[in-house]
This record gives C-alpha cells, structure tokens and sequence, in this order.
C-alpha cells in the first residue's frame, strides 16, 4: 500500500482554508503529555500559523507547518 505524501504547501494550502475557522488540536508535548484545545486559526504566515484559544481568549499560541508534518500537532475542523 501507498503511503499519502504530504508535503508542507500542502499543508499551508490547508491551513489558509481553515483560516478563521474553528478547529481542535492535538499537541503531543512528548512522555504521554497531550494537550486538546478548541480553538480559531488566527493568522496565517510564511512559516508558522497562530491559533487563538477557544476558552482563554487573551491566549494565542503559534505553530510551524512543519510541527503538522512531523506529526507533533494534529488538527480537526469542527462541525458547525
């Protein structure tokens, strides 16, 4: 079987469509630490994206394209 290739303007092409949308994020921190937030992706930039939390809103966090290839941050868009 095949694997899919993904590579990082794909995942950028990803990210700008999602802008503004909501979505929930899987951040593996590593040692079976993850952390699950809702929340809206903010802005999007030539090499990291930011995601304005759901519940905090004075809480921005920023993420690389390449965090999303490597597997360390997964993102789901949620149902409206």
């Amino acid at each position: 079987m095949r694997r899919n290739v993904t590579t990082l303007d794909d995942i950028k092409r990803a990210m700008t469509l999602l802008k503004g949308e909501q979505v929930k994020l899987y951040i593996n921190r590593g040692r079976r630490k993850i952390l699950k937030f809702e929340g809206i992706i903010e802005n999007v930039y030539t090499s990291v994206f930011t995601v304005k939390d759901k519940i905090s809103s004075s809480s921005t966090h920023t993420y690389s394209y390449s965090d999303v290839l490597c597997g360390e941050v997964k993102i789901t868009k949620l149902a409206e």
